[in-house]
């Protein structure tokens, strides 16, 4: 199954939609500065972090769905990383998240990709792939984040 930018663009559409939700629907008064959704839950230490993980999943298979090849997919996936693990620094990570802005960066790559108009194959395989690495950088995320808070909370409670 071959996919050209002609045969996607409503879908295309949608994930620039759902992009700019996540990173610039809101602006700041009398600024020229946008944020979205993903800058709100990021907010909320490491569970933020960790939702926004979640939705760039979800987004990302979509992206893959619209042909996305597996260089292009793991240059995603790297944005993501970034911004997860910059992220979970208090107050840096998120204004690097207003600033950054992963899902509509990833978005404008997959246009690009597309911008020649030509077929791009179907990777197959390569998403399974691309799904357990993914999964296996969000397991690592995650149980970095529990060690750091049992260290935390054993200084301020010790035994």
């Amino acid at each position: 199954m071959e996919a050209t930018l002609q045969e996607t663009p409503e879908k295309l559409q949608t994930l620039e939609v759902v992009a700019d939700l996540l990173d610039n629907r809101f602006r700041i008064p009398f600024t020229n500065i946008r944020f979205g959704l993903d800058a709100i839950i990021g907010l909320i230490p490491y569970v933020g972090d960790i939702a926004g993980l979640a939705v760039a999943m979800v987004l990302s298979f979509q992206l893959f769905r619209h042909g996305a090849g597996p260089v292009l997919m793991l240059r995603m996936m790297a944005n993501y990383l970034l911004d997860a693990l910059v992220g979970m620094v208090p107050i840096l990570g998120d204004l690097f998240d207003i600033g950054f802005k992963a899902n509509k960066r990833n978005v404008e790559m997959l246009k690009l990709y597309y911008a020649d108009n030509e077929p791009k194959p179907n990777a197959g395989w390569s998403l399974l792939f691309l799904f357990v690495l993914f999964l296996i950088l969000v397991a690592v995320i995650f149980w970095a984040s529990w060690k750091l808070l049992a260290l935390l909370f054993s200084q301020i409670f010790p035994a």
